[in-house]
Parts: structure tokens; sequence; C-alpha cells
């Protein structure tokens, strides 16, 4: 159960509660959602059977949720001046929204209470991974039921959710002050945070001026059984591969596996926890927070980034069939604004160019959730034989 301002909301197992990048599995079911286009699975609703198009009774069973939603929703795509003060009058009128999210369970009042006391709307908030999140809104639709106002998950997830018309576009003001790659162009959904991967090493064993300054230099044979991989980070291999050209990329890793080999760890707070430890000298992707934090409790560990951090988004959207769809939206631009500084502190890589991050002036390369979905299952198979596998050839 989660007992989240003043109410208690029931929570269904989840398996990842954290903001960071999505699971193989939550990338398959979203893919598989955009395959079968139009359908939904009958019987239990398994997560290879998922897809946010509608059939037609639940279509019409969403119909007079729809016309309301869109009445109430006039606001929500101004670009007049005083957009901004109507807003807040129109969401303080619908005084209370309810939000799912994935946003680390210590974080969701340090980020909800400051827009509940400044507006005084009631902010309703039910928690779970991104994938379950994703679920939980299909079941929802498919019931014809309008019982969530904004969703901030994953941004592969959130893109899944746009491409099948979940969200309402939304003319946000503070769009102009994110950082490129955090807003799609359709501008469905926006960036609200950055999950960055950086390379984490243990001081102890790695003198800072031995670290590779590219990647072509973790091919030298001092590296050797020294080098650590979480699990499921095919976005950064990904991301690593095109930057390199396709052809050069997946080259570099066959040999890099080849000559020195990958020690494949599941869990990014255990593959840190290894590196302060000396059992896994150097990791190739841990979350930016995570060192900071294990050096700040006195851990051997420090961070650096070969080329550029690696990140991929969380975002924030209204949902079409909003009830209370100008205190979503309202939510949106607080998400996008002030609560900015607030992620900032909490050790999140804010969108806005207007907060200092916490990485400094550390170059960073957002990737494109679209590609996660169109393409996963080109890279997927390469993935798991060369990075998972470890197969040179």
């Amino acid at each position: 159960m989660l007992k989240q301002l003043g109410k208690v909301i029931p929570r269904e197992p989840e398996s990842t509660t954290d903001a960071g990048p999505t699971s193989n599995k939550a990338r398959s079911q979203c893919r598989t959602a955009l395959q079968n286009p139009g359908r939904l699975g009958r019987g239990s609703m398994t997560p290879s059977r998922r897809s946010f198009v509608l059939g037609g009774s639940a279509l019409l069973a969403l119909a007079p949720f729809i016309g309301r939603a869109r009445a109430d929703a006039a606001l929500l795509t101004s670009t007049a001046s005083d957009r901004q003060e109507k807003l807040a009058a129109a969401a303080k009128a619908e005084r209370s929204m309810t939000l799912y999210t994935s946003i680390a369970q210590g974080d969701v009042q340090p980020l909800v209470k400051p827009f509940e006391d400044k507006y005084g709307i009631k902010v309703t908030v039910w928690r779970a991974s991104g994938d379950t999140v994703l679920q939980r809104v299909i079941q929802e639709q498919r019931a014809g039921r309008a019982s969530v106002d904004a969703i901030h998950v994953s941004a592969p997830e959130m893109e899944a959710m746009a491409r099948e018309g979940v969200f309402q576009p939304v003319a946000s003001p503070y769009f102009a002050d994110l950082l490129p790659g955090s807003l799609p162009d359709h501008k469905l959904w926006a960036g609200t945070l950055l999950s960055v991967w950086v390379q984490a090493y243990n001081t102890n064993l790695i003198k800072k001026d031995e670290l590779p300054k590219s990647y072509a230099d973790l091919l030298d044979p001092k590296w050797k059984g020294k080098l650590g991989f979480e699990f499921e980070d095919i976005d950064w291999f990904i991301a690593v591969v095109r930057q390199m050209g396709e052809e050069e990329g997946l080259k570099f890793f066959r040999q890099l596996v080849g000559t020195n080999g990958l020690s494949i760890r599941k869990g990014h707070s255990l593959l840190n926890t290894l590196v302060a430890a000396g059992e896994v000298p150097l990791a190739l992707t841990v979350y930016n927070y995570m060192p900071v934090q294990a050096k700040a409790k006195g851990a051997p560990i420090d961070w650096f980034v070969i080329d550029s951090g690696i990140a991929r988004a969380n975002g924030v959207g209204v949902v079409k069939t909003a009830q209370r769809p100008n205190a979503a939206a309202l939510f949106e631009d607080y998400m996008l604004s002030d609560a900015q500084k607030t992620l900032s502190q909490l050790n999140y890589v804010p969108t806005s160019t207007k907060v200092e991050s916490p990485l400094g002036n550390t170059k960073i390369l957002i990737t494109n959730p679209a590609d996660t979905l169109d393409f996963a299952s080109k890279w997927e198979p390469l993935y798991q034989r060369i990075i998972v596998k470890g197969v040179s050839n």
C-alpha cells in the first residue's frame, strides 16, 4: 500500500520503481503494442498482447469522457499571453488530479507537495514501474475508465502511448527551455529529467590519469577482466554504435568482448556496489547519481564519461480522457519549471536549460525513444549475441 498525501492508494507488485531506463521486457511490450494496432489481447492481459488502440465498444464507452475532456481543455493549446493565469484558475476550479508515475518513491512527495501547496490542488499519486503503469493504462482504456489525468514514466512508454492516442496536445511555454532531444516533434509529452549513464571506477585500483580517454582505449589488454556492464543497457550500446558509425561500432564491441571481455551484472545498484568493493574495477554503465552518492559516504569510487554521457528521458503528458485536464496541464508546466530545481537537488539531471545540471558541463547525448520502438527487432539480437553472450564473430 502507498500512503501518499493523505490517501492510501493500492499498489500492484512491481519489479522496477526508479526513474531509470525501461527494461528489455518493457521495450518488447511497447513494440508489440505498436505492431498490433487496433487490437487488444483477450483473456488475461499479458504484456506481449497489449495495444492502446480501443475497440469499437470501448471507444463508444469513452466517447462522453473524450467529449468532456476536449470541451474543458481549450486552454491547454492556447498561446495567449494570459494563458498561465487562466490555466491556473481553471486548474484550481478542478481542485484535484490523478497522476500515474514511476518516479522513485522517496521523491514523490518532494515533487508533488510544492505543487499542492502553491495551487491548492490535491494530487492523488499511483506509483509503479513504467511497464506496470503501461499495463494499467491499457486495462483502464479497454474498460472505458477515465481514471488518470497525467502520466510520468520513461520515454519509450510515453512514446508508445503517444502513438496510440493516449495523450492530448499541450502548448506549454516551458517547451522553449528544454534541452535538444527532450521534446519529441509531436509535443504530446515532454522530457522532465534524464537518467544518464556514466563510467565508474574504483579509485584504489585505477588512477585518474590511467582512465581510458576514448572507446578505443578500452581495447588495451590492461583492461582484460576489469570491465563491468549492466545487463539491460541496450540503449547505451545502440547509442555508442551509432556514434562510431554502425559498421565500426559493431566491430569495436566484437573486438572488446573478444579481447578483454565484459562482466555482465544485473542491476545498476549492484554494479555500482561491485565497483566500490573492487570486484569490478571499471563499470561502463551506471547511473550518474550512484557513484556520487557512494563517494559521499566514503566509498573509493568516482565517475567520468568517455566522449559523452548517454541519457534516457522520463516524460510527462496530459491524458486525452483526463477529467481534470487543466490541473494536469498545470502540473506538466510545473514539472518543466519550478520542479526542475527540485529534480536537480534530488540528483536527477533536469531537462531545463535554465537549471544547473548535477553533471555540470558534461556533454550529454539523449537517446531517441522512437529508435527503441522502431528498431528493437534489429538491435536486440545483436545486443544479445555480442554483449550478453560475448560472441566476437
